[in-house]
Order: structure tokens, then sequence, then C-alpha cells
């Protein structure tokens, strides 16, 4: 939906609106926001509210602190589970400095400039579907999140088995109102865990429905007395939660991965789209799985992808190319997770494609077999490699991979790399229940 400044001002004043929700991301991907009452509107569609950058984390000093909101016009959209009476609405902003400049700080600006670049190149457009898994876990007297879940479920299973289903139902029914296309909502493998996918978009829109696809289940379990976790790993010995990410480039209307008369009906480009990701992987790993817990979802025996490779068919495999072909070509990476900045994720993903065509890469060879079987050297002859074992890892992998830092810019990078530094090392230092229940009584 394309809307204008009139249009924005008319809704809020027919429609009853009290309360515009004014929101932004930071640069760890959590969700901030300036309320106004509706009486401002016409002051926010002019760009003209102002907030404190420096209460917020990896933006700017105290002495630099303000920044303006520029509402992206197209994302407003009223919040079907707040009253019906006194409504309240959002519009996504995108953040700028004083003097009119974008802000170099904003996760939305970063992906803008890698779609500028990728329109530079001839390609209009930058498709991406995600596929978000989430927990329900019921909540304690004084509503704290527990790890139970009252749940007995599994894979596609469904009531009454599945206890979280009319959650899960009211969250859908609550996207559609938004405008989502829902295509697929089921139980996944783990207890308590669930699944909700919704149509692919054009990247910028699908990271700002990311976020509110997290904020909308988060508020409609909290409703219901549930607590809903994007925690990649939240219980030990079970399968944890990804967001694999579906991609697809489009050139004059048609995707530029497909030829139908390439190998596996794939296009030279989607080959060195391939090859790119592959090659910075472990440069993007601490964006596309930020956190220690990540890193514990990723590892062998749960369904999560940890080694190096492709397949047009293998589950077992980093990168997967679904079956589809035609105007549905697409390549899925698999490791990212949903606590990711989605605007800093599709960000480092399409630069990392970008390179690979920019260059010609070409991609090792493809891997048919289940790479969990493997054991050490076998994946070794065959040329397979792990991901980064932890946050650590990741954290070096990225200093080392220049295009991403180029990507994120110098601003994003150094803040990050700063906060997940500082992230890695409050973990590495604190005890945990592990060590004194393995310890303490024999040592």
């Amino acid at each position: 939906m394309s809307y204008t400044k009139e249009d924005i001002i008319r809704m809020v004043r027919e429609e009853d609106i009290e309360f515009i929700r004014l929101q932004f991301t930071d640069i760890f991907g959590q969700l901030k926001n300036v309320a106004i009452t509706a009486s401002q509107i016409e002051k926010a569609v002019e760009n003209k509210i102002m907030f404190d950058g420096s209460s917020i984390e990896g933006f700017v000093r105290i002495d630099e602190s303000d920044q303006y909101l520029y509402p992206d016009l197209d994302s407003f959209v009223v919040f079907p589970w707040r009253p019906q009476h006194g409504k309240v609405a959002r519009l996504i902003c995108d953040v700028y400095n004083p003097d009119g400049t974008p802000f170099v700080g904003d996760p939305r600006g970063v992906l803008k400039r890698v779609l500028d670049k990728a329109k530079k190149m001839g390609y209009d457009t930058f498709n991406v579907g995600p596929e978000a898994e989430f927990f329900l876990f019921q909540t304690d007297e004084e509503g704290k999140p527990t790890t139970k879940t009252n749940d007995e479920a599994g894979y596609f299973d469904l009531g009454p088995l599945d206890h979280g289903e009319s959650t899960r139902r009211e969250i859908c029914l609550a996207l559609e109102q938004m405008g989502y296309e829902i295509e697929a909502s089921h139980h996944e493998v783990a207890e308590g865990q669930h699944e909700i996918d919704f149509k692919y978009a054009p990247a910028l829109e699908c990271a700002d429905k990311i976020m509110t696809f997290k904020l909308a289940v988060k508020t409609l379990a909290q409703k219901n007395g549930l607590h809903a976790t994007f925690m990649p790993k939240p219980i030990f010995g079970i399968n944890g939660s990804g967001m694999h990410t579906n991609m697809s480039l489009f050139r004059d209307g048609k995707n530029a991965f497909y030829d139908p008369n390439g190998e596996k009906g794939l296009s030279k480009e989607a080959y060195s789209f391939i090859a790119g990701l592959l090659h910075h992987v472990k440069g993007m790993a601490a964006i596309t799985n930020p956190l220690v817990n990540s890193y514990k979802r990723l590892v062998p025996g749960y369904e999560a992808p940890c080694y190096m490779a492709w397949s047009a068919s293998n589950r077992s495999a980093l990168i997967r190319i679904p079956a589809s072909r035609g105007q549905s070509t697409r390549v899925e990476l698999r490791s990212p997770d949903p606590c990711c900045n989605p605007y800093l994720e599709l960000a480092v993903c399409l630069a990392a494609g970008l390179d690979g065509i920019e260059k010609g890469m070409v991609p090792p060879a493809e891997i048919t077999e289940n790479i969990f079987a493997m054991d050490e050297a076998t994946r070794e002859g065959k040329g397979i490699d792990a991901l980064p074992g932890s946050l650590e890892e990741a954290i070096k992998a990225l200093k080392a991979d220049q295009l991403v830092l180029d990507t994120l810019g110098e601003h994003v990078a150094e803040n990050y790399i700063e906060g997940k530094t500082k992230e890695w090392d409050e973990y590495r230092t604190r005890v945990s229940s592990w060590e004194r229940e393995k310890y303490i009584i024999n040592y």
C-alpha cells in the first residue's frame, strides 16, 4: 500500500487513532519507538520528531545526541491487538541527522545502501522469504517465563497435543489484518516450538515485516499468558530455533537465478551468488548468529547446519536450493537465527552474493550425502569447513572480512564488534550452573 502524508493524517483522524508509535531498530536488532499522540501526526509526517540518540546503544555520543525520525509512510498500519476505541498505529522510521543527512548507524540505512548497489548492477529487486521459528513457554505465578511448555507435540502435530495452536492461530489472523500473506503455520520438531511463514517480499519490506512479526508474536503470547522467545537454543538436548532465509534476485521482472538450460535449472549468477555466500559466511556469522547462545544451536545432531556446503536437496547443507524453478528459483541460507538484526542480516547476505557475482566466483562441488554422518577426515577430504563454533570465533571472522565490515560501515561495525565483545567477555567470566554441578562436590 502506498500512502501520502495527507492519507496518513486523514486515516489517523477518521479511524479514531489516538497513539502512533514511531519505530526504529538499533544495531543489535532491538525494536525501539517514540510514541506520539494523534495531535502530533502532522509534525511526524514532516520529519520533525526528534529523539535522544545517545540513549540508544551503538548510536551516538551524548555531545551529538539529537536525531530525527523520518517515517516510511507506506509502513503505516493499525495494531489489531490494541483497543478498537483509541486505536494504536505505527510508522517504521529511518534515522537522520539534524543536518538532513541519513544517520550512518541506522541498520535500515545499511540495507538500503546495499540495495542501491544491487540496482546499479542491474538487479531491481532482491526478494526474501524468512522462516522464523520460536518457542512458546508457560509463565509462573509472577508472570515470568519458565521453560515448561505443557506440550507433547512434534513436527506438524495439532491440538490437543499442540497447546500453543490457538495462540499461533491468533498471531496468524492478526498478521493477516496487518497485510501479511501467511503461507504456512505449524508446530515444529521440539516441544513448544512453532513456525509461521509469510510470503516473500522485497528485502526492505521483508526486514520491516520480520521486526513486526516478532513484536506480534511476543505481544499476543503475553496476552494469552505465555512467553514467546526467539532465543536460538533455550533448552539443551532438543532442536533450536532458526530463521532460514530464502533469497532471489530479479532483473527486469525476471528471476536472475533461473536458467532453464543451466545445470539444475540455475543460472551462472545463482552459482556465483552461492559461492559468494560460502566465501563470506564465516565473516557474516556474528551478524546472522549474534548471540553467545546462537552457537549452541549450530552443532551436529539437531538439524541446524554447521558445515559449509551447498546442495539442491540435502538438508544437512548450509545452503539449500529448494525444488521450485522459474520465477520461484531461490537460494536458502539455513544458518541465520531469528535473534539477528534482519536489516544487517539481509545487507550482508546480499553484499556477499553480489561479491560472488562481481568476481565470477564458482562454488565447490555440491554435497549430496548427509554431512552429519561424515567423520572429520571425510569432511576434510571433501573440503567441507565448519562455521565458527562460538561468538568469539565469529567476532574474529567478522574483523577479518573486509567486505562485511565495509557493508556495515565503520560506525556500525565498530559499535557492533564492541558490543558483542563485551557480551562474550561477560559470558566467558560468568560461572554457570553446569560448572557448579560438575565441579563443586568433586573438587
